[in-house]
């Protein structure tokens, strides 16, 4: 089935070239583009892409503020959405994933990581351009759950210890694939037991998931 893709970024040139690159990719199809917030959110309500690469900084309202009407708390049906940059500051890596967004890439992070970004979003998967990766992940390590039990850790909510392991590999950034071949299992009862730990950790998505691992010390 074709990827359908929403653009949003105020500068034409860079609509263009992400078109460009992504219409050129088997099964991936640019469906609209929106060069403001307002207008990203209005194409995405109407068309209902399979993602939407929102840019940060644009007029009317900004790509996180975007983000969140399309994806945050309290949306009923979450688009998903993959914050690309120019611009890899905390605030914005932050705001982005608690957001609702499931990626957040680097403008110069090339074609293929792009492609891959898009497809694992519409898979449900979650991608963090790996310049990011590290210091993102060090701040989740080092940063603890309000409210957190004795030693920073907080109550794992009755976590299977499949469930666990299936944490413990998202956290390593593992897709659903890469989880079903290192645990032996296919790739529907990844899904499945992911769903579960969601649930019980109250996760909108796997990059909250990988959070929380690291905030509480299950990342290995």
């Amino acid at each position: 089935m074709t990827i359908r893709v929403l653009l949003a970024d105020d500068q034409p040139m860079v609509r263009t070239g992400f078109r460009y690159m992504l219409d050129a990719e088997d099964g991936i199809e640019v469906v609209g583009e929106a060069g403001d917030g307002i207008e990203a959110v209005r194409l995405a309500g109407e068309l209902r892409p399979d993602v939407v690469l929102m840019d940060v900084r644009m007029p009317g309202i900004d790509g996180l503020e975007a983000t969140r009407r399309l994806a945050g708390p309290g949306v009923e049906d979450p688009l998903r959405v993959v914050v690309v940059t120019t611009f890899d500051l905390d605030e914005y890596v932050h705001a982005a994933l608690t957001g609702g967004a499931v990626g957040f890439l680097l403008k110069d992070a090339g074609p293929a990581l792009l492609m891959e970004a898009v497809r694992a979003a519409d898979r449900g998967d979650a991608l963090v351009s790996p310049r990011i990766t590290v210091r993102l992940l060090r701040h989740f390590a080092t940063a603890h759950a309000a409210g957190a039990g004795p030693g920073g850790v907080a109550p794992e909510n009755g976590l299977t210890e499949r469930e666990r392991d299936i944490v413990q590999a998202v956290a390593r950034g593992a897709t659903n694939t890469e989880v079903a071949e290192q645990l032996y299992v296919t790739v529907s009862t990844v899904k499945t037991h992911l769903g579960r730990v969601q649930e019980k950790l109250g996760a909108r998505n796997r990059v909250e998931v990988a959070a929380w691992a690291y905030r509480n010390g299950l990342a290995a």
